[in-house]
């Protein structure tokens, strides 16, 4: 089974997710060339998201090494990315049956009519499973391991349902969609809390400048493309050590600058070929379900952040933290990890703070300061565990060059291990033990049976 699930993971989203939406396309009614024009649209749209990640990362990370390196920024939890944390995850028997085990609650849930999304985003699956290998490195028990992921799937399941509604009246064209992936939906209840709180600032209301506003309040500079050139050519300048090495290095900086902009002009129209892809799929199960039960069912297919991630307040608020979040990192007492790798899903933090901060810059710049504060504690607090799980992981699998921790550090990344969602099961399991289980499962069973009531209503 481990062998069967690492081959089909091991194909990735960009051929994963178009297989599922062609079959899936085809179940609903959908002619087959429909379907698979669907399927290849969203396949082409990972494919094109890779290569922008991509662009920024190595772009990116070069000059963000410099600047560790002059200013000696070096902390002892090493960024190891999302690849090490997926391959942690997947590399277990958790991550080996994880898949079909989600999908059997994902079902039962859906027949009992606790909830109301139908997870097809199988990619991001590794999230629960990287919760339930955590867990099960450190009880050393398999059942707690899958305690765990299960858990944090059926909580996830729980706030899909509750957030679709918002997530669907704020991005355009996302009918019939939720968003099932814990790291998203981990800071909603922070962007509710904060927002809220913000909005009892006497005056903070003239703060209310979204990403079309900055455009008409500060034309040119308001754009997300010169922005990006701006924080570029600002993090080029700071890779090099002495003004001599600025002027020496201009063609680099430029460059440096100009790949920025591209990837925050990119990635709005690589995210388009998503929706387009959905359009068909969505639009079908709706009539589908309309013709079967009329008004009184109503079902969201769960699919990744990545649909939405190309929205102009998340690209403008993503790209200032990127250097903020160095700052914080270094000067926040207690922390200990700097993520540089983990940058590149900074725009993943803002899927569901936007529909909650009504795309708000300024609002969703403090959500996002306050989170990835917290985040890199919870980052701190984990890394002794991730860095045991990697080790066993690596010694299993000694030609998995993506889970080899650095000598001499602990494994962190700002992906998942950051989540509120990830550390509370941890905490609950690291340091209550049989308590914290209870904790969890009162926890997610109110959840459960709370959500059932208001769907019945």
């Amino acid at each position: 089974m481990e062998q069967v699930f690492a081959y089909i993971i091991g194909l990735g989203a960009a051929v994963m997710m178009p297989i599922i939406f062609t079959v899936l396309g085809v179940c609903i009614g959908n002619k087959f060339s429909n379907a698979l024009k669907s399927g290849l649209y969203v396949g082409v749209g990972f494919v094109g998201l890779s290569v922008i990640t991509g662009l920024l990362t190595s772009s990116l990370g070069p000059a963000l090494a410099k600047v560790v390196e002059i200013y000696g920024l070096e902390l002892n939890v090493f960024d190891m990315g999302w690849p090490a944390a997926a391959s942690v995850a997947y590399n277990t028997t958790v991550g080996a049956f994880i898949i079909p085990v989600c999908l059997g609650v994902n079902l039962l849930l859906l027949l009992l009519g606790c909830t109301r999304t139908v997870n097809i985003d199988l990619w991001n699956y590794w999230h629960f499973a990287f919760i339930g290998a955590v867990v099960f490195f450190l009880t050393d028990s398999l059942g707690w391991g899958f305690f765990a992921a299960i858990i944090c799937y059926v909580i996830t399941l729980v706030m899909a349902d509750l957030t679709a509604k918002k997530f669907q009246s704020f991005y355009p064209g996302m009918e019939g969609i939720s968003i099932p992936q814990p790291f998203c939906q981990g800071f909603t209840p922070f962007a509710i809390v904060i927002g809220k709180a913000l909005d009892l600032i006497p005056g903070f209301d003239k703060l209310n400048i979204d990403a079309e506003g900055m455009k008409k309040k500060f034309g040119l500079f308001g754009e997300p493309l010169f922005l990006g050139v701006i924080i570029g050519i600002a993090i080029g300048c700071f890779a090099c050590p002495t003004w001599e090495a600025v002027v020496d290095g201009i063609p680099g900086i430029l460059g440096l600058g100009i790949k920025m902009g591209a990837v925050m002009e990119l990635i709005p129209r690589i995210t388009s070929l998503f929706i387009e892809g959905l359009k068909p799929i969505s639009e079908t199960t709706r009539q589908l379900i309309a013709k079967k039960f009329g008004d009184k069912k109503e079902f969201y297919i769960g699919m990744s952040p990545a649909l939405v991630i190309g929205h102009p307040t998340t690209l403008i608020v993503s790209l200032l933290l990127i250097p903020v979040t160095l700052v914080l990192a270094v000067f926040l007492p207690g922390n200990q990890f700097l993520p540089l790798a983990s940058l590149a899903g900074m725009f993943y933090v803002f899927v569901m703070i936007l529909p909650y901060t009504k795309g708000n810059v300024v609002k969703s710049f403090i959500v996002g300061l306050v989170v990835i504060a917290i985040g890199l504690y919870f980052v701190t607090l984990m890394s002794g565990d991730f860095t045991s799980a990697a080790h066993q992981v690596s010694a299993a699998h000694p030609d998995d060059a993506a889970v080899r921790v650095p000598e001499g550090f602990k494994a962190g990344a700002l992906d998942f291990a950051s989540s509120p969602f990830a550390f509370l099961i941890y905490a609950c399991m690291r340091y209550l033990s049989y308590i914290g289980a209870g904790v969890l499962t009162v926890l997610t069973v109110g959840l459960v049976i709370w959500n059932r009531k208001r769907i019945n209503k």
